[in-house]
């Protein structure tokens, strides 16, 4: 493969350009239990039954934490901060955009986009304020 060569992740690169346009879903069962895609299966009960279901327009920050040291992807992102944020029966991971990390705090209300790395250019899951 060569580098001009983009590596497709089906499942994942069809929820990051959902999320992009507006309408990011997460995969529910019937037993009330939430994940992200791409799945079969519920990793939780394993049921068959797993459907789309509507992404909360905001969500809320559980945990999170300031990265200053990157591996070399992020090195041009930092001082960063990666949440965890609660979106209903889903927790989402991803990078906390237009907030000072200084200001990043558990229970801060958040809503999800894509954006690109700062070092690469790549996609990946970032929150804004709501």
């Amino acid at each position: 493969m060569s580098d001009d060569e983009e590596v497709v992740d089906a499942g994942y690169d069809e929820w990051l350009d959902a999320v992009r346009d507006g309408e990011g879903y997460f995969l529910s069962c019937e037993n009330g239990h939430g994940s992200l895609p791409p799945r079969r299966v519920c990793p939780h009960c394993g049921s068959l039954e797993i459907e789309e279901t509507p992404l909360p327009a905001s969500g809320e920050v559980e945990t999170f934490t300031v990265t200053h040291v990157a591996t070399p992807n992020f090195t041009a992102d930092t001082p960063y901060a990666v949440a965890i944020v609660r979106f209903d029966d889903v927790a989402v991971t991803g990078q906390v955009r237009g907030v000072d990390v200084e200001d990043v705090e558990v229970g801060m209300t958040v809503e999800i986009d894509v954006d690109a790395t700062e070092t690469t250019g790549d996609d990946l899951v970032v929150f804004h304020a709501a």
